[in-house]
């Protein structure tokens, strides 16, 4: 039942909205995304508060404007203190909205680098992989938020119709605890909502 569940949000998802914890495969079980080898990947450090740090590659080679926009941001600081405000359980977990409600973004949006919208991008949804919510009737939404994907099933759904950009490579088992301490919501209230301290870029 659970999984019928979780394949029904993960439709709903599709057809609706932009968005969002995992079953127990963790990102180093699964085969290396196939532009990890690439020396153009980069990496960035988030850390949440009272939870710790995640490390993440993001890859250019694929998804070259939409690493370019999330690098920006997080070296402006756009991130700092901003919370996580959607959770759908098994599916993604949701932030990047200064305004935590899922409607807000940053000043500029980006197209959507993904095959639907005319964008080659090998990078599959799976567990640990990083990728750009946009409204559901506009490719080229995309701004500030991106999500999560937390379960290999259900996420596959979205290949072909977001920007994957990026894969955890260390400290999914802090984002599984962030699950495990958030209500499931599409909005989550402010005051219950994990929040990022700082994305670093590393190199």
């Amino acid at each position: 039942m659970k999984k019928i569940i979780s394949l029904i949000l993960c439709m709903l998802f599709v057809v609706s909205a932009f968005s969002g914890c995992g079953n127990n495969k963790s990102p180093e079980d699964n085969t290396t995304n196939p532009t990890a080898e690439s020396a153009a990947v980069r990496h960035v450090e988030m850390t949440f508060k009272n939870y710790g740090t995640v490390k993440i590659e993001l890859y250019p080679n694929e998804a070259p404007i939409t690493v370019e926009n999330f690098i920006k941001l997080a070296e402006s600081g756009f991130y700092d203190g901003i919370g996580l405000h959607r959770y759908v359980e098994d599916f993604v977990l949701q932030g990047g909205d200064p305004d935590g409600d899922g409607r807000g973004g940053s000043k500029d949006t980006i197209k959507g680098e993904f095959e639907i919208n005319g964008v080659q991008n090998n990078i599959k949804h799976k567990r640990g992989v990083i990728s750009m919510a946009r409204t559901p009737v506009d490719y080229d939404s995309a701004s500030s938020q991106f999500f999560i994907c937390l379960n290999d099933m259900t996420a596959s759904g979205l290949d072909r119709q977001y920007a994957a950009f990026g894969m955890i490579t260390e400290g999914m088992d802090i984002i599984d605890k962030i699950c495990s301490e958030t209500p499931v919501s599409d909005s989550i209230p402010k005051d219950q909502q994990p929040v990022i301290e700082t994305i670093k870029v590393i190199d």
